[in-house]
């Protein structure tokens, strides 16, 4: 019962296993921050973009669309809405996104995320 041929390779096996696992879940979690992070920043670049003088909504919601489609190929998945608004007393432009959360791959729950990005409404000088 002392022969201890070929246990080297089970504990190779084992431990590469979890190792693999591991791995596997740092990756999986750097994606999905990865995509939460831009769909954050596509909001906020859509809502400057929307603010601008004779600029529409839905010019920043298209903005939006084409960044996340750009950075992360979800643009039509993702769910974008936009409206002007008061926000502490400033008007200003409100961009929601909300977008599938990658759980499994570019898989997961649907409308997982959800990310505001704001920007006040630029008005040419002399106009209030």
């Amino acid at each position: 019962m002392r022969d201890e041929s070929g246990s080297a390779i089970v504990e190779f096996l084992l431990v590469s296993v979890l190792l693999l696992a591991l791995t596997a879940g740092i990756v999986q979690l750097a994606l999905a921050l990865h995509v939460r992070n831009t769909l954050a920043d596509a909001a906020a670049e859509g809502a400057r973009q929307a603010s601008l003088v004779g600029q529409t909504d839905q010019e920043g919601v298209r903005r939006t669309r084409d960044l996340i489609r750009l950075a992360v190929g979800m643009g039509d998945e993702a769910d974008v809405v936009a409206r002007r608004e008061l926000w502490q007393g400033t008007p200003t432009v409100t961009v929601t996104v909300t977008a599938p959360l990658p759980l499994f791959g570019f898989f997961g729950p649907p409308n997982a995320p959800r990310v505001v990005g704001r920007a006040p409404v630029e008005v040419l000088a002399g106009q209030r």
